[in-house]
């Protein structure tokens, strides 16, 4: 991967709805070369995918709760089974196995605190191999730099 490449995902991440036109002035290539770098680094995996960001709050998704889950083991075929019902629960918009304390962290979006309530009660509490869940909610979601900035800063 050279800087022509890293520029090109910066422009992707900044705007992945921008024409090839647009970016291939950005990076200095015609918009055939331009169209064939992007296409290949799609097929190397360095994008997964493009998508909107969206204001959760604005569509009536007022509470932000951040919750680290502890599962009993630690055996694969139990993280697999966990992962796997986690990821069929509407509202879980992240989830990670994650070092320390905890075994995973999900970040989940609800209507209000009786949604996640509701949530916790049908969904969280019956995920398979639970042993704890600790629940904090985002009073205010700090802004940081894009990913772009961030990774290529």
């Amino acid at each position: 991967m050279d800087r022509i490449d890293l520029a090109i995902l910066k422009s992707l991440a900044d705007d992945a709805r921008a024409p090839v036109a647009q970016v291939a002035g950005q990076v200095g290539l015609s918009q055939s070369a331009c169209t064939r770098r992007i296409q290949a680094l799609e097929g190397r995996g360095l994008v997964r995918g493009y998508g909107a960001r969206l204001d959760h709050r604005r569509l009536g998704f007022r509470v932000t709760a951040l919750v680290d889950i502890t599962l009993g083991t630690q055996v694969e075929e139990d993280l697999a089974q966990f992962e796997h019902a986690v990821a069929n629960i509407d509202g879980v918009v992240e989830c990670a196995l994650v070092s320390g304390g905890q075994d995973y962290r999900l970040k989940i979006v609800c209507r209000d605190l009786d949604d996640y309530e509701r949530l916790h009660r049908e969904h969280l509490g019956r995920l398979p191999g639970v042993m704890t869940i600790n629940s904090s909610f985002v009073l205010r979601a700090v802004p940081t730099r894009s990913e772009a900035d961030a990774l290529f800063a």
